[in-house]
């Protein structure tokens, strides 16, 4: 059966809509929620007075994220433990026609980016993901934001400024990534201390996030040293045996691990001259669902 036009344009612009709230919020939950709101405006609304489809539902779809995020500021802060955005399983379609454009899009969702638009506001979040990440002009940013275009302009040299001076300075190239990956996978399942420092630089971070709700370290660890021998010993620890698959997360690849069929940790490296730079490990159950589309 023919979808009706108003339905079909939707789903038209549907991967932009998640995209951009995924960005501005972390989870995939949230965003769907978002998009759902959105829906529904749409498929009320006058479609016939509606000439720009797309910055009409952009335009709402951000605001409505700016609200959400406002509201989400106040749980985060009360989290247990580090917080860590919700790894996606990444797929660009058509919204990255281009390996130039890929790359800008894999580097707007990477966890290390998304970290750091935590400690944005709300509306320098909004601006630099529309900006930065879809490239939308200035001008249709300010009327989805309902702000003066140099006013636009100026929270995105802010937000860009902020991002730049917290971002760290990683490696990209997918090959490395990859095969570092599975040394580290190995090394790591296997407990060897020595494996595992080969692959760590000097000041290498390991960041948790299991919201109270799994195990995992409460603090951010930092030092070679120490990562490794915490990583030694969690690969030392009885258990069933894991599933583990590595498949395209947040732009680089990452690791699903599966107890049982169930999802319990995810992991992804990023790497600077070779070496392991940050490991990020999510294991709170409520960011781990995607994990099955890997």
């Amino acid at each position: 059966m023919t979808a009706d036009p108003a339905t079909e344009v939707f789903e038209e612009h549907r991967p932009v809509l998640t995209g951009v709230a995924y960005r501005m919020l972390g989870r995939v939950a949230d965003a769907e929620d978002v998009v759902q709101e959105v829906w529904l405006r749409w498929s009320s609304a006058a479609q016939e007075g509606i000439r720009e489809p797309r910055a009409f539902l952009v335009r709402i779809t951000t605001r409505l994220a700016i609200d959400r995020l406002r509201h989400l500021k106040s749980r985060r802060e009360a989290y247990v433990g580090p917080w860590l955005p919700e790894p996606v399983v990444t797929d660009f379609g058509p919204t990255a026609p281009d390996a130039a454009e890929r790359a800008v899009l894999a580097d707007s969702v990477s966890l290390a980016v998304l970290v750091v638009l935590e400690s944005l506001s709300p509306l320098e979040r909004a601006v630099f993901v529309l900006r930065e990440a879809f490239g939308f002009p200035y001008a249709e940013i300010a009327a989805a934001l309902d702000r003066t275009e140099p006013a636009v302009r100026q929270l995105a040299g802010r937000a860009r400024r902020h991002v730049d001076e917290r971002k760290p300075r990683y490696d990209v190239d997918p090959a490395e990534r990859r095969d570092l990956t599975e040394r580290f996978l190995a090394a790591a399942s296997g407990g060897s201390i020595e494996q595992l420092m080969a692959l760590l630089a000097p000041d290498v971070r390991l960041v948790s996030d299991a919201g109270g709700k799994a195990k995992a370290a409460l603090r951010v660890i930092e030092s070679a040293d120490k990562v490794g021998r915490f990583l030694a010993a969690v690969g030392q620890e009885p258990g069933p045996e894991w599933d583990m698959r590595i498949a395209e997360f947040n732009g680089g690849p990452g690791v699903a691990c599966f107890v049982g069929g169930k999802p319990d940790t995810f992991f992804q490296i990023e790497i600077r001259d070779g070496i392991i730079q940050c490991i990020y490990i999510v294991r709170n159950p409520d960011k781990l669902a995607g994990l099955s589309a890997a």
